[in-house]
């Protein structure tokens, strides 16, 4: 076990783990936020996304170790109030349904509009690929990207 300063949703945290224990397990396990979820464990199906230094990344498989002094961002960071404009656009387009993979949705739809404020459909649907959605909400989710990329 080793000791790791880690700086998550602005705040920095101690948390003593294995070096090969990913992020998702220290987020959830050590440090309670349980917004990032488990899904399939091979970062493809993109429920444990967060943000490393504003890009998307899978939690599942991004050993402690290999953090440094990046600065992580969860699902609980993206907004105090629940209003970032990715959220807003969620709930304005109804789009969870069973809202297990939507975390991982949220996250990767933030970070590419950090860097893509204004796609075209198709560059939506390019991002979020990646992002499994067992209920099909394929379609709300697009229309939420797009609302957000208009606020």
């Amino acid at each position: 076990m080793e000791t790791y300063s880690l700086t998550v949703n602005g705040a920095t945290r101690e948390v003593e783990a294995d070096p090969s224990t990913p992020i998702l397990w220290v987020l959830r396990d050590h440090l309670d936020l349980s917004g990032t979820k488990f899904g399939c464990g091979i970062a493809q199906c993109g429920a444990c996304t967060v943000h490393l230094n504003g890009v998307a990344v899978r939690s599942c498989q991004l050993p402690i170790a290999a953090v440094g002094d990046q600065e992580i961002t969860t699902i609980e960071g993206l907004s105090e109030n629940g209003d970032h404009p990715v959220q807003q656009a969620w709930l304005a387009h109804d789009v969870p349904q069973c809202g297990y993979c939507q975390a991982g949705q949220i996250m990767t739809a933030a970070a590419f509009l950090k860097e893509n404020p204004n796609p075209t459909d198709q560059e939506i649907e390019n991002a979020m690929h990646g992002n499994i959605c067992r209920c099909g909400t394929y379609t709300r989710i697009k229309a939420a990207v797009k609302t957000a990329s208009n606020s």
